[in-house]
């Protein structure tokens, strides 16, 4: 009996050094997430008092194959998390301006589709992935309507759209604040991700809402965009003017 009493206890303590540990490394996530939502609140009431946070559209952080699609601070990275269980599946760039003024621009040339209930969104088909040329993937951009989910993407793009070619730094439209659910807004910005094709549909794209669905944009930017290895970094371009 004393012999299944220690044992019981030996399970318990384990168990609860587990619930420790995890929570400390619960608690280390969720304080580096709830200092990028403290910087990100600071930019967006006062963001001409931290220009140094901005990254500017166009710009290429030194040989990186990718260009900045918009201007603004790049206020959550890829794996971020904003509640239980919820991973970001990419950036979010915040211009600092009301919905529909900061221009959002193609990160990469490719072929532009919007499928036909897409109000806010657009994806690029990338033939070539310019890191690793065997394979394709899909550059997504979104967020690019009001409120109510009037578009903001140029009129060049209707509902749709299928396979249009797009140089790099073609304008695509603006930022919005369109959440999906209208009246019902997010802060305005531009949400970017890199999905991957799917491999048993190919030239067809993966669900970007899971985030095993998409690829860490870090080395395509040349910034530090993921949330795993940055805990306190702004990214900026060293090679800024």
């Amino acid at each position: 009996m004393k012999q299944k009493f220690s044992m019981c206890r030996l399970i318990l303590s384990g168990i609860l050094v587990a619930v420790l540990v995890s929570g400390y490394f619960l608690y280390r996530k969720f304080a580096t997430d709830s200092r990028r939502s403290v910087r990100v609140l600071a930019w967006l009431r006062n963001p001409e008092a931290h220009t140094d946070w901005a990254v500017r559209v166009g710009q290429r952080c030194g040989d990186a194959p990718f260009i900045l699609p918009t201007d603004g601070f790049v206020g959550y990275l890829w794996d971020d998390s904003f509640r239980v269980n919820h991973r970001h599946q990419g950036i979010d760039i915040f211009g600092g301006k009301a919905p529909g003024i900061t221009e959002v621009r193609t990160a990469y040339a490719g072929y532009l589709t919007r499928l036909p209930d897409w109000k806010s969104s657009l994806i690029i088909r990338i033939p070539q992935d310019p890191l690793y040329p065997a394979q394709q993937i899909w550059t997504y951009y979104t967020h690019l309507a009001d409120s109510n989910g009037n578009s903001f993407i140029i009129s060049d793009f209707p509902p749709g759209s299928s396979e249009i070619y797009v140089e790099a730094g073609t304008l695509l439209g603006y930022q919005g604040n369109y959440s999906g659910a209208p009246g019902n807004p997010t802060g305005v910005h531009l949400h970017f991700s890199i999905v991957l094709d799917d491999p048993s549909n190919p030239g067809h794209f993966l669900n970007e809402l899971e985030i095993k669905n998409t690829l860490d944009p870090s080395p395509y930017f040349g910034l530090p965009l993921n949330a795993n290895t940055n805990k306190d970094v702004i990214p900026v371009c060293s090679n800024t003017p």
